[in-house]
């Protein structure tokens, strides 16, 4: 009985913590609106699936009970992309005027009440200048500019 017991009792620290866990909801305008995003469908997908992931992270920093909406209304990777063979592209960043541009339209809400919202468009002209934490990660200078704007705008005391 014992183990049945603490099975029972992870049960219900898992479903207490699932219910703490922010929501968070990531839409996209359509590809053609975009600015500069992969051209191949599959490695749109997997860019979209990389900002879904990375900002669920980031809303786990919420107070309980908020939830995290996020529209990306334009997207402009950081370099250039240049077809190399017909399966795979190439990104190049020299730093010039192909810094990463983001406009973003969002949303924190609690029991169906908006407490804030707003829509900013985020870039980074020096974004070869300096450290990065996600220096070895795909889309890592857009992953550290979502990490800024987070702080400033999402968490940022009223």
């Amino acid at each position: 009985m014992p183990a049945l017991m603490r099975l029972a009792a992870l049960a219900a620290l898992l479903a207490s913590n699932t219910a703490a866990l922010a929501a968070t909801t990531v839409t996209y305008a359509p590809a053609d609106k975009m600015t500069d995003v992969p051209r191949w469908a599959t490695d749109r997908e997997s860019m979209e699936t990389s900002f879904r992931e990375h900002l669920e992270k980031l809303a786990a920093k919420l107070p309980a009970g908020q939830d995290l909406k996020v529209e990306f209304l334009d997207i402009d990777l950081a370099g250039d992309e240049f077809p190399r063979v017909p399966v795979r592209d190439i990104r190049v960043m020299k730093g010039r005027a192909d810094w990463p541009r983001l406009h973003v339209r969002y949303s924190i809400e609690q029991d169906g009440q908006v407490l804030r919202s707003g829509e900013d468009k985020l870039a980074d002209p020096n974004y070869l200048m300096g450290s990065n934490w996600y220096d070895h990660e795909l889309y890592g200078h857009e992953k550290q500019m979502l990490d800024e704007w987070f702080k400033k705008k999402v968490l940022a005391p009223e």
